[in-house]
């Protein structure tokens, strides 16, 4: 089936997700004669939706979803949780007694106790602070999205860049009579190993994980936009901030070495990263594993368990504890996904998009305004094309989760009644030729839930 042009699913979707529709002219409506008025105005695609549609069953959602979950391309473990965010309660679970191992679907468990340790507003700063006559340190604040320069093209969110922070640099140390310096860099932010234990070993070599840093430049690639990474992401970080600030014309030794700054110290320049909304809705749309694992470790500050990755999970348990969520029976080794020892059960995954879903929670929103937009964007972007998927495009948000044997997906739909509905769906024993026919059965899932009254 051919899909309707994107600009109807977009309104519907806007429609949709937000429970109402805005119907006339907002401002200037006196100054139009209404017979123009009413020749002008566009009629509604359809009626708004309400609140509270029609309340599912469980029988009407197992219907539903029936012969999808007994598709045989999802292997022997697969499960799903839809939970009725409308009305506050659990509708239907099936396969659900076994954890499942996330993939990337345990970002939401990572972005949403960001949100709720650190605030939306928070920002991460890059500084470069005086260490004596003569000496600076780039000091590394834990930014992952900071970068060398400017992107050619428009991308949200903005970056901060070591270029601005070396032009700010360079005007201050100039204004202040120096022409050189030596150049220390301090990334003791974090602490522990930069590689996560239980990642598989080809997951660096193969630049598919980066060494975890609290100073790097384009998340630790030598290259923006390629594979490789720095194995040692600060040193290439204040390098190629030495080579920025000679080229503002500030002549820098030629060894950089690490450092500690001084406790005291005050920046000579600084730049800030976007807001951790802004990231929290990058790292969730673009599935960036990266990312994920500097905001596990800023969790773990933030709830005095420290910056490694360890204190990271202790402080994302308890956060999901705080925040009413039961992990009681989740292993979580990572903040990406990355790692298959992780289990976790799908009634969590759903959780993370229910509380931030809450009236309880608005400071939350960015976990969902994030997830990518079935057929529209990011992960999703090429998904819901398959047959029988088509109900779901532009209706459908949610996280994926991909490994090898392993495809999940975790968001939200407002069904065709109003019905806010809350879900994750799992398998984590695909067999590797089946891997097509069951992300699209995934998707067939969620599209089902969007298209469903289920109250019979």
């Amino acid at each position: 089936m051919a899909r309707p042009p994107r600009a109807v699913f977009v309104t519907l979707l806007a429609m949709l997700m937000s429970g109402s529709l805005c119907v006339g002219l907002v401002s200037g409506a006196l100054a139009v004669p209404g017979s123009v008025q009413a020749a002008q105005q566009a009629p509604a695609v359809l009626a708004p939706a309400k609140a509270e549609g029609v309340a599912p069953t469980a029988a009407g959602v197992q219907k539903a979803l029936a012969a999808i979950l007994a598709d045989p391309s999802l292997g022997k473990h697969r499960g799903i949780y839809v939970y009725d965010a409308s009305r506050g309660k659990t509708v239907f679970s099936a396969g659900t007694a076994v954890p499942f191992t996330p993939a990337s679907t345990l970002k939401l468990l990572t972005t949403v106790s960001a949100l709720e340790t650190l605030g939306a507003d928070h920002t991460f700063t890059t500084k470069v602070v005086s260490a004596g006559s003569g000496s600076i340190v780039l000091v590394g604040g834990g930014d992952p999205l900071l970068a060398t320069k400017p992107a050619a093209n428009a991308e949200f969110p903005t970056r901060a860049t070591l270029q601005s922070l070396a032009a700010s640099t360079a005007k201050a140390l100039k204004a202040q009579g120096v022409a050189g310096v030596s150049l220390g860099y301090d990334a003791s932010l974090f602490t522990g190993p930069a590689a996560n234990a239980n990642w598989e070993a080809n997951y660096l070599p193969e630049g598919i994980a980066a060494r975890t840093s609290a100073l790097w430049v384009n998340e630790g690639r030598l290259s923006p936009g390629m594979a490789k990474r720095a194995d040692s992401p600060a040193q290439a970080a204040a390098t190629a901030f030495a080579k920025l600030l000679a080229g503002y014309g500030i002549k820098v030794a030629a060894t950089v070495r690490a450092a500690t700054a001084p406790a005291a110290a005050k920046p000579i320049a600084q730049v800030a990263s976007p807001t951790l909304g802004q990231i929290v809705e990058y790292v969730n749309l673009h599935s960036d594993n990266d990312g994920a694992e500097v905001l596990l470790r800023h969790v773990g500050l933030a709830t005095n368990n420290g910056g490694s990755y360890v204190g990271g999970v202790k402080g994302l348990r308890a956060t999901l504890t705080k925040l009413g969520l039961d992990v009681s029976k989740a292993t979580i080794y990572d903040g990406s996904g990355l790692t298959r020892a992780n289990k976790v059960p799908l009634e969590l995954l759903a959780g993370a998009v229910r509380v931030a879903a809450s009236e309880d929670h608005p400071e939350l929103r960015h976990l969902l305004t994030g997830l990518p937009v079935a057929g529209f964007s990011g992960s999703l972007e090429d998904r819901f094309a398959a047959p029988g998927t088509s109900t779901g495009t532009g209706l459908v948000r949610a996280k994926t989760g991909t490994l090898t044997g392993v495809h999940s997906l975790a968001g939200l739909a407002r069904d065709r009644t109003g019905t806010l509905l809350v879900f994750a769906i799992a398998s984590d024993s695909v067999p590797v030729p089946k891997t097509l026919d069951a992300r699209a059965a995934l998707d067939r899932a969620a599209a089902a839930l969007a298209n469903c009254g289920c109250a019979v």
